[in-house]
Order: C-alpha cells, then sequence, then structure tokens
C-alpha cells in the first residue's frame, strides 16, 4: 500500500510540475526590406497576449531561416512586413506549408511585401498601392459569422491608415470587411473597398486585414479580436466559409420585407440577428419562390437546441405544409443521424464525417450554404460539402418553391444572420401568373403542367408576384404558334423598364421556343410578360440569373 501512494504521489508530482501543451503554436514574422512600423513590437506584444488567453504559444522572429522548418506551426503571422523578405528557397517552402495546410495571416504592410513573387500575390490577395493620412472611417462588416468579425456591428468606426490597393480581390476571396469610401478622404477603388478578407489556399488557409497601422490599434480589443479570429481561422481551429462570394442579393440582413409568419411563435428581430421564439412555426419568405439557386445563411444555437432551413415548399399560411412538401435541412446538436445537424430531415443522414468536421460547436456561428439544381439539394457546412441529396418523391419538388427558417418551440434558442440568395434559374408554369389581363388559363394535355396560358391578343399581359428580375440575363419560354408576336420582358409593372423581346415566329404546330437576351442592370421587382400579336399560347418560360 505504501509503494502504492508513493507512486500517486510521485505521478502527481509529475503532473503539476509538467505545464500543459499548448494547443497549438504560431510564427509572427516581422522582417522589413522597406518601411518599417513602429507598431510591430506592440503587435507582438498583443499576439502573444493573445496567445496566453487562448492556449497557443508565439515565436516572433525576424530571421527568414525559420521559414526551413514550418512544419511546427499551424499558422504564420506576416506583421506589417516591407518588401523582398524571403529567398528563393524561403518562398518554395513557405508556398509548400500553406498548400500542404499550413495558415497564412497578413496584417496591414504584409500587402507591401514580395511584389515580385505571383504566389505570394495571390496568397495576400492585393497589393497595396498608396494611402491617404491617418484619419477615422467607417468599416462595414459584411461577415457577421467569420470568427475574426462576428464580435462586430454591421459598422465599426475607428481610427487608422487606410490602404488602396492595386487591384480589388473581390472576385477571388471572401470580404469580411469593407471600407464606406464616403466616411473619410483619400479612398479611390470606386466605392468597393475591401479592408480585410480570408480565402481557401489549396489545403490551406489564408487571411488578411489591412487594419493595424497605428501603436493604438493593438490596445484595442475589437481589433485584438480581429487578429484572433484570423489566427484561429488560419490555423484550423475553427471553421468559417471563406468561399469567394459573388452575385447574391439579401433576403434578410435586419429587414424582415418580403417574410411571413406562419404558425406560432416567431423571431425576435435586433442586431440584424433573427433568434427563435417558441413555436412549432415557420418565418419563410413570401415575397419570392425560388428554382435552382444558391442560399447561404448563418445560424448559431444555443445549447442542444433545434431548428431547420426548409427549401422547395408551396406558399402557406401553415408550417406543416412545408414539413409535407419541402425539405428540412436539420439544425440539431444531437439526435439520429437522418435528424441531426446537415441531414435533410427523415431522409437522408449528412457525411457524419465531413460534418464534425467541419462544424463549429453549440455558442459559435456555422453557415450553411443550400445549392439547389433542378432536385438535387447539395449542403454545404462552413464551405465544406455534407450532404447530397436528390429528390425521387414525385409528390415533392425542389424545382420550385419557397424557403423559410423554423422556429421549434419554448426551448429551442437558434439564432440566424444574413440570409442572402444568388438565383441561378427558375422556370415557371406560363398559367402560374398571378395577375393578368386579357390572358385565360387553358387545359392542355400535352403542356408541361397540362394547362397553357391562352388566347392571347395584342396587349394582353400577365404578371409573375413572386417571381423576380434582379440579376437576369437570359430569357426563354415555350410557347404553341399559330401566328406570329413577341414576348416583352419588363420589371415590376406591365409599363416598367423593358428588359428585353423574344420573337415569336408565325409558325404552326407546337413546342416552338424563343429566346431573349436580358439587360436587367438595376431593375427588380416582379417579371411581367406583355404580350405583341397574339396566335400563340405560352406553355411556360425560364429565367437564366448572373453567375
Amino acid at each position: 500500500m505504501l509503494h502504492r501512494l508513493l507512486a500517486l504521489t510521485l505521478v502527481a508530482a509529475t503532473l503539476t510540475a509538467t505545464p500543459a501543451e499548448p494547443a497549438y503554436d504560431v510564427l509572427v514574422f516581422s522582417k522589413t526590406a522597406g518601411f518599417r512600423h513602429d507598431a510591430i513590437p506592440a503587435g507582438i506584444e498583443a499576439i502573444r497576449d493573445l496567445g496566453a488567453a487562448d492556449d497557443f504559444s508565439v515565436t516572433a522572429t525576424e530571421d527568414a531561416n525559420a521559414f526551413a522548418s514550418l512544419s511546427g506551426y499551424e499558422a504564420v503571422v506576416f506583421l506589417n512586413t516591407t518588401g523582398d523578405v524571403l529567398d528563393d528557397a524561403q518562398q518554395t517552402a513557405f508556398q509548400q506549408y500553406v498548400d500542404g495546410g499550413g495558415g497564412y495571416v497578413g496584417v496591414h504592410a504584409a500587402a507591401d511585401t514580395e511584389y515580385d513573387w505571383p504566389y505570394y500575390g495571390k496568397l495576400v490577395g492585393a497589393y497595396f498601392r498608396n494611402h491617404p493620412a491617418i484619419q477615422q472611417a467607417t468599416v462595414r462588416t459584411e461577415d457577421r459569422a467569420h470568427p475574426a468579425t462576428a464580435h462586430l456591428g454591421p459598422t465599426w468606426t475607428r481610427t487608422d491608415e487606410w490602404y488602396n490597393y492595386r487591384t480589388n480581390p473581390r472576385a477571388s476571396v471572401h470580404v469580411l470587411q469593407s471600407l464606406d469610401e464616403s466616411s473619410y478622404s483619400g479612398g479611390d477603388m470606386g466605392g468597393d473597398h475591401p479592408i480585410t478578407w480570408c480565402h481557401p489556399q489549396e489545403r490551406g488557409r489564408a487571411f488578411y486585414t489591412g487594419l493595424g497601422h497605428t501603436i493604438e490599434s493593438y490596445a484595442d480589443p475589437a481589433f485584438r479580436d480581429v487578429l484572433l479570429g484570423g489566427i484561429r481561422y488560419a490555423a484550423g481551429t475553427v471553421k468559417a466559409d471563406c468561399r469567394p462570394e459573388n452575385g447574391y442579393s439579401s433576403l434578410y440582413d435586419g429587414d424582415t420585407t418580403g417574410w411571413s409568419q406562419a404558425g406560432p411563435g416567431g423571431f425576435a428581430n435586433a442586431d440584424a440577428t433573427l433568434t427563435s421564439q417558441g413555436g412549432l412555426g415557420l418565418l419563410w419568405y413570401s415575397a419570392e419562390e425560388f428554382g435552382s439557386y444558391s442560399l447561404k445563411l448563418d445560424w448559431r444555437v444555443t445549447g442542444d437546441s433545434n431548428s431547420g432551413v426548409f427549401a422547395g415548399f408551396p406558399a402557406s399560411d401553415d408550417p406543416w405544409s412545408a414539413v409535407n412538401n419541402g425539405y428540412e435541412v436539420q439544425i440539431d446538436a444531437t439526435d439520429a443521424p437522418d435528424r441531426t445537424t446537415g441531414s435533410i430531415y427523415g431522409f437522408q443522414a449528412a457525411d457524419l464525417a465531413a460534418r464534425d468536421a467541419a462544424l463549429n460547436p453549440p455558442g459559435s456561428w456555422n453557415t450553411y450554404e443550400l445549392l439547389v439544381e433542378g432536385e438535387r439539394l447539395r449542403v454545404y457546412l462552413n464551405g465544406v460539402l455534407i450532404n447530397d441529396f436528390t429528390n425521387t418523391d414525385p409528390r415533392r419538388s425542389l424545382r420550385q418553391g419557397h424557403v423559410g427558417i423554423q422556429n421549434h418551440g419554448d426551448a429551442d434558442q437558434v439564432a440566424f444572420r444574413d440570409i442572402r440568395v444568388k438565383r441561378l434559374e427558375i422556370t415557371v408554369e406560363g398559367e402560374a401568373c398571378t395577375a393578368g389581363d386579357g390572358v385565360r388559363v387553358v387545359r392542355r394535355g400535352s403542356a408541361s403542367g397540362g394547362k397553357v396560358l391562352g388566347r392571347i391578343d395584342d396587349g394582353d399581359w400577365a404578371g409573375y408576384g413572386r417571381v423576380s428580375v434582379a440579376g437576369a440575363t437570359g430569357f426563354s419560354a415555350h410557347v404553341s404558334a399559330r401566328g406570329g408576336g413577341a414576348i416583352q420582358v419588363r420589371a415590376g409593372t406591365p409599363a416598367g423598364p423593358l428588359l428585353g423581346t423574344a420573337v415569336v415566329p408565325a409558325a404552326k404546330g407546337r413546342g416552338e421556343r424563343v429566346t431573349a437576351t436580358l439587360a436587367t442592370g438595376s431593375a427588380s421587382g416582379p417579371v411581367h410578360l406583355v404580350f405583341e400579336g397574339g396566335g400563340f399560347d405560352l406553355d411556360s418560360f425560364t429565367l437564366r440569373y448572373a453567375r
């Protein structure tokens, strides 16, 4: 017994004497071959403080020989580096490190570095061109789910040195913050001025912020949290969707116009965030139906809460209609595989290994993408494909329908932010018009829906209140042509802006397809079709949107 007590005492002493290993390791590199920022020491100190609080080690160096062996680091921070700081061998080693799964963080003058190395230009996202005097400006938060910016409000007023860049990086990065050029003097990027961004790089991750010129920046808790989130993302300890994102329009970013509540309960709307209350109900986007599209939204659960995102259901004030006629992409920390986060509820489980690797825990923000093309629904979690489902149920269809978010019950609290959509294509039955003049629905067995919009005369029109023209670039229609004419595509009203005209040739027979290129520009509102001539019926039409 004495020997056992002595052994336990020795084990306890050993455990007490050996400190726990840090969760990950970060290299801070601050070599300069050009202008040297006096904020570098403050930046190193700030990152050391963040490491002590977040359990990562920090090695600070200006010796580029450190790049010969980077395998021990989860992320490398280029802290206000300038000029040509790496030789050819060091560049090769760094590229292999990042592409192999490492993380890069660039701070401020990191964009003023390695101009003659194309790989670095791709990694940092954009090179520095010039800057005005240090001054106060308004920073817009474009992504409030990323760990670097989730703590910020929609706007942030602060003082810094605001870089103009040689190119706009938006097409190849995911923008987290941008500058309001009207809020300060000297911004010259044409009103679209990204300042903080991220992107995947092969198997690795890259993060850059143009903030961080002044010594005072590194004492600012909000800026320190930007740095921390960028480091954590680059190191891979938290997940985020950093794929480039272009062509999306907002469905919700604080304004619930166009949304309707079905069933009991609802959502509190504060700080551009929807938080579920009570239920079982559904907040659905009643203003528009979608065909092929990409829907993105950010969500956060509290504890073991339950919610879901619905797609492909018809308009209804009954929340069970979405359950019975559409599909739910589940949000639930614990349940059966086909009823937990990432599953198509009751139909198909997610790839659980991929889901678990991509999922941030309760209390953190996650991002879903629902990519719907025809009857195929793919679910991405924080940029990772976790479910690929194809509908084969003839009683359901993903080809056209509404989207919504669920409030499940009193015990379930789930928050949503930044719901946005990128329309790809939608096909609409001609007889599905919500308004019109002179047109009639005629039964025809050979038509795609068993009906057509018929007896069209010159000047007749049809409006489709749940189909948006915003971003539409192409129009095609299937008609039954007996005489010539044309279909005008207009925005908002029958007398709204003319977007394009499809000519219907005089022909006998069925199944004629006519097309038009649309110039939508900034046009918005529901599509209206105004008919010229007559002597033809409209079976269906398709709008194609900019990719």
